[in-house]
Order: structure tokens, then C-alpha cells, then sequence
């Protein structure tokens, strides 16, 4: 086979196939033992026909399929109590189903939970020899890897001290560098990355792409910019059940923002106080639902109980991750609010994507605005209301979508 070829067919290559996947609980665990007695009297005569739940269970995970090629990310997403962790648990081989079948080619590197498949009294340098025997790995293929690991995990100064003295945060370290650093044909890894400070997550978003060339990842989180990063499809679980698997991450995400209710609106701060507001159309038709490109006008009544004077307005775009995404603030008008009482009104373009949006609205002490020096936060109202906006291509996952002119 020529290399061309070889490379066609690696990329054609199932690493992972589910079919049919189902795993049963019992919420009870007493009834859980008698339930499991039973099962086991009726494996040994041969009876292992499908069974019905019955009393006090449920399905954790029920007919779950989906293939997965070398080079392709699975982001694995949903509520707390889909599913996720007992199908990651059970590609682990950790947990067996009672119906359905995986298959998986190759090494498998997991990191499921904190300190999974550490040994509490060895040294984190005793506990990747073990891990990586695990893996499969003979001594001389981990002795060729071992500085690597380490010096990826960054925690040298302690690799020769017992895992229980670790920290979180290093057993995630030291847990992820073992996965990813012995090159695994197949990479499982739940929410555990979370505990991770912000530049060890970048290290990791950055070395997961790199295996991506050969290997399949599939990663479990409910950061969605995460998944949108890295994954090449998105599985969006709700109560045990598929409820959709693609390669259209866009979609996926908008049904797990879907599933989440509108966050109730909060109040820090009462030196001013929004006493009423509407939004509107550019023609004054009051509304919450916008079309790309038409015009949003936000009107406020507002009352000022302090003796703040010189203040300014900031109004926050938060999209459906809560993190904001545009701003516009009064700074520009130069206006000092004298006023104990008025309306003030601001309008501005829908550039967004389609979705759900919050405005925050912040008043701000101004110090000095010729060189952007602020003082106190005198009111915040986080999720005053909310927006939809709808047309436009939801192309991606980024939030704005900005006009443009293109000749060809």
C-alpha cells in the first residue's frame, strides 16, 4: 500500500463503535442487591433474555449509538444526570452494560475522575510506570516517555512525593500528562480539567489537537467554548437518551442552552435603582424577539437615590454561557445625571446569532473619563431581561456576527 493510500485508510480507520448501548441502576441499595442475586441466579441457568425495570430502576443510558473515526473529538455534553459519566465509565470498561456492545481498537488513555487509577501512598513518578503498564506499555516504552510526562505536568519539584499529598489541581496534572503523553489510540476524558488553572487548560486544548492526528477523543464538559474548540461533533445526552449526535456543534450547544431556565434577575448595589424598562422595535412596537440587522431599543426609568452625580451607564451582552460578548456604555455622551429621576434610552444593532441573550445593566462611578478612571459600582442588575435573536446563519459558535461587504 502506498503512503497516500496508508493515509486514506487510517483516516477511515472506526476506532470506537457503540451499538445499542443500555445500562440500568436501582435507586435503592438494598433492592439493588437482591435485584443483582437475582440477575446472577438467572446468568447461571442461561436466562439472559432482555429484562424490564422494575421496581426502583432506571436507565442511566439507553440505546446509545454512534462510531467514531481516528482524527474525530466527540464532545460529549448534557444536565447533570444524563448519562455522560456512565458511558464514559463503561468505554472505560469500568462498568459493564446490560445490553448493547462497544467496540474499541487500540490503547485506550482515560481520565475519568480525580485521581482515578492512582495509588495514594506511591510517588507520582511510581504512579505513571503503573499507569502507563496499565496502558499497556512495557517499562522501556515508559522510561522513553517518563521526563516527557513530567515536564509536562509541570510538578517536578514533587514527582517523588506520595499522590495522596497531591493537590487537585496536580493530580490533574500529573492524570493528564500519563493520558495524553503515551499517545493512546483512544482518549476519554470527563469534566476533571475544570479543576485546572487557566494556562495548564490551554497546554491541554493545545496537546489534545495535536493527538487528534491519530487518535479519537471523546471529552465530556459544560464549558461550551471548550467543546466548540476542539470538538469535530457533539453527542447532547438528556435523560439517559441521545437527543442528538453530529457533527453540527452549533445545533448541539442550542439544545443544551435550551435545557437550562432564564436566571432570575439580581440586584447588587441600590444607589440608583431601575424603577421600570421595555424593549422595543426601532418603531416603538414593545417586543423580545429581533431579527439580525434590525434595531434594539432599550428604555429605562431610572431613580437615583445617591448623591452621586457623575456617574455613567454600561450595558452588557451576556450570551447563553453567561459570558459577555458586547458592550455599549453613555461615556461618550459626557452627561453629568443630575437628575433624581429620568429616562434614558439606547439603541443598538442585533449583530448577534441566533439565541438567548441577557443585558446586564451597570451604573459606574466616573472619576475622570478623559483617562478611564472609575470608582465605586453603584447599582448592577445582572439579567435585567432578555433577547432573542433569530435569522442569520448560525455558522459556528461565536457569538457576533458582524456586516460585511464581500466582492468576488
Amino acid at each position: 500500500m502506498n503512503k497516500k493510500a496508508h493515509n486514506i485508510a487510517k483516516e477511515n480507520d472506526v476506532l470506537v463503535k457503540v451499538e445499542g448501548l443500555s445500562k440500568k441502576f436501582c435507586k435503592d441499595l438494598k433492592t439493588s442487591l437482591w435485584y443483582g442475586i437475582k440477575d446472577l441466579t438467572s446468568n447461571l441457568f442461561g436466562n439472559q433474555k432482555q429484562r424490564q425495570l422494575r421496581p426502583k430502576e432506571f436507565w442511566a443510558v439507553k440505546d446509545i449509538n454512534f462510531t467514531l473515526k481516528r482524527g474525530e473529538c466527540l464532545g460529549l455534553i448534557g444536565h447533570n444526570g444524563a448519562g455522560k459519566s456512565t458511558l464514559l465509565k463503561i468505554l472505560n470498561g469500568l462498568i459493564k452494560p446490560d445490553e448493547g456492545k462497544v467496540t474499541i481498537k487500540g490503547r485506550v488513555g482515560a481520565l475519568i475522575e480525580l485521581g482515578a487509577g492512582f495509588n495514594p501512598i506511591l510517588t507520582g513518578r511510581e504512579n505513571i510506570y503503573n499507569n502507563g503498564a496499565v496502558l499497556g506499555f512495557t517499562k522501556k516504552e515508559i522510561d522513553a516517555k517518563v521526563e516527557a510526562i513530567i515536564d509536562f505536568a509541570e510538578i517536578r519539584e514533587f514527582i517523588d512525593m506520595p499522590v495522596q499529598n497531591y493537590s487537585s489541581g496536580m493530580k490533574v496534572r500529573l492524570g493528564f500528562a500519563v493520558a495524553a503523553q503515551m499517545e493512546p489510540d483512544v482518549l476519554i476524558i470527563d469534566e476533571v480539567l475544570a479543576v485546572g488553572d487557566i494556562g495548564f487548560r490551554v497546554k491541554c486544548f493545545n496537546r489534545i489537537s495535536e493527538l487528534l492526528n491519530n487518535c479519537v477523543v471523546i471529552f465530556v464538559s459544560h464549558s461550551m467554548p471548550q467543546v466548540a474548540r476542539i470538538g469535530t461533533h457533539v453527542m447532547h445526552m438528556k435523560k439517559g437518551v441521545v437527543d442528538y449526535v453530529g457533527n453540527d456543534i452549533a445545533y448541539g450547544l442550542s439544545l443544551y442552552h435550551q435545557d437550562y431556565t432564564i436566571e432570575e434577575t439580581t440586584v447588587i448595589g441600590e444607589d440608583i435603582i431601575i424603577k421600570s424598562f421595555t424593549l422595543s422595535s426601532n418603531e416603538g412596537k414593545v417586543k423580545s424577539t429581533f431579527l439580525t440587522s434590525e434595531t434594539i431599543c432599550l428604555k429605562l426609568d431610572v431613580v437615583n437615590n445617591s448623591d452621586y452625580k457623575d456617574y455613567f451607564i454600561s450595558v452588557v451582552i451576556m450570551d447563553a454561557n453567561l459570558n459577555g460578548v458586547a458592550s455599549l456604555n453613555s461615556l461618550s455622551e459626557n452627561t453629568k445625571l443630575y437628575k433624581k429621576s429620568y429616562t434614558t434610552e439606547v439603541r443598538f444593532e442585533n449583530v448577534f446569532t441566533p439565541g438567548r441573550y441577557a443585558i446586564n445593566i451597570v451604573f459606574t462611578e466616573n472619576i475622570n473619563s478623559n483617562e478611564y478612571k472609575f470608582g465605586k459600582t453603584l447599582s448592577n442588575y445582572r439579567s435585567l431581561t432578555y433577547f432573542e435573536s433569530m435569522g442569520g446563519a448560525l455558522v459556528g459558535t461565536v457569538p457576533v456576527q458582524m456586516n460585511s461587504n464581500w466582492k468576488f
